[in-house]
């Protein structure tokens, strides 16, 4: 993410805008703040929308697997594991975790889709 975040900013500060606001006078703290982070809020938002359901997902994999959050704590990952236990009699208590983590996933990927194509400035509008 820092990676990320500092070639953004090289990036926008070679543009034009960033070495205008240099050639009449701003200072340094200025272009950072009112130029340079304002432009890069947009994508830091869409990574940090795409990271967190990496780490939902990971979570659940670790609890299911046994090596997550342990028993008192609830978590998506051990009740699908407790559910593949009495799977052959509660075949529909597996569905509501596993359905929970898919719906939860790919929400917070299409809000990053979506506000990813909000702050594009590229983008066609129309």
């Amino acid at each position: 993410m820092a990676r990320q975040v500092r070639g953004q900013l090289i990036a926008l500060k070679e543009q034009e805008f960033s070495m205008a606001a240099l050639v009449i006078g701003a200072s340094d703290a200025r272009i950072l703040f009112r130029h340079l982070l304002i432009n890069a809020i947009g994508p830091i938002i869409v990574q940090i929308t795409f990271l967190v359901p990496n780490a939902i997902f990971t979570e659940a994999f670790l609890s299911f697997i046994g090596i997550g959050i342990s028993a008192p704590m609830a978590s998506w990952g051990s009740m699908a594991q407790d559910a593949r236990q009495v799977l052959t009699m509660h075949p529909g208590q597996l569905l509501l975790p596993t359905i929970c983590i898919c719906i939860t996933i790919f929400s917070l990927n299409f809000l990053g889709e979506g506000i990813g194509d909000a702050f594009n400035p590229k983008k066609t509008r129309g």
